[in-house]
């Protein structure tokens, strides 16, 4: 009777352990780490996905301005490429330069939508944060590669540099202007997207965007567009398209430029 007793005794003792024992809170907490570390596990090849996709389009993206702005070497100065400012198919004087001006005015419709701090949050809500900025190298590159293919030139000349020392000169400044773009771009390191998806593919932290300082931006504070206008403005011969195209594209630069000031001004 007394061994009876004790053994019903212990079992009363222990049962309830054996019951809850699926109750466990230790065993509950394994499974949510489990449960989350499966979940973590998912989301991390995701990203890795979609990091290396952001910088392949971001490189395709930066190849395809590269190849843009090459272009826009040989279509100023008309040197090498097939399709130059003066050169193409005539067309009626007016018909050219109401082509010409609605280029020129999708170029500047295509960099006020994507860049206004207005209307930038629009768009961007159809892009992934780390396509933005090579979303809108690319559309600027296909704007730009319009203008050239669709361009009429007015090859009516407005001036002509006879002098051949005169001549070279201006030829040799204009090209002057072009290293200014291309020192001022890899100096402001403004790779035209393809730093942000490289920090973001290698896991580094993005940094803001800062007011560089060194070299030509000791001198001036708009290098690049500086570079522009030297580079469209030194022609020893200028047409009277060519006079278009460097003239609303300088104006357009202007008002960039106060535009950009603006809110420094008031800060």
């Amino acid at each position: 009777m007394e061994r009876s007793s004790v053994r019903q005794s212990l079992v009363g003792v222990f049962q309830p352990f054996c019951k809850n024992r699926s109750r466990d809170p230790i065993a509950l907490h394994g499974v949510h780490v489990m449960s989350e570390a499966r979940a973590i596990g998912s989301v991390m090849p995701t990203n890795r996905m979609l990091k290396f996709t952001a910088f392949l389009f971001g490189a395709v993206a930066y190849f395809t301005f590269l190849f843009t702005i090459l272009y826009a070497v040989g279509f100023v100065s008309d040197l090498v490429v097939p399709k130059a400012i003066d050169t193409g198919a005539n067309s009626p004087v007016f018909e050219a330069i109401t082509v010409n001006l609605a280029l020129l005015s999708l170029i500047a419709i295509q960099h006020g939508v994507m860049a206004h701090k207005g209307l930038k949050p629009w768009w961007t809500q159809f892009i992934p944060k780390p396509f933005e900025h090579s979303t809108y190298v690319l559309f600027a590159s296909l704007t730009l590669l319009l203008l050239f293919w669709q361009w009429r030139p007015i090859p009516a000349v407005v001036w002509q540099t006879e002098e051949p020392e005169m001549a070279a000169t201006m030829a040799i400044l204009s090209f002057v202007g072009w290293v200014i773009v291309f020192t001022s771009t890899v100096v402001s390191n403004h790779l035209f997207g393809l730093h942000q998806v490289t920090n973001r593919l290698t896991g580094r932290q993005v940094p803001p965007p800062t007011l560089p300082t060194p070299l030509l931006y000791n001198i001036a504070r708009h290098p690049i567009y500086l570079g522009f206008i030297i580079a469209f403005w030194a022609a020893p011969t200028m047409s009277v398209g060519h006079l278009l195209f460097a003239a609303v594209t300088t104006a357009y630069i202007f008002i960039g430029i106060l535009l950009d000031e603006r809110p420094r001004r008031r800060a």
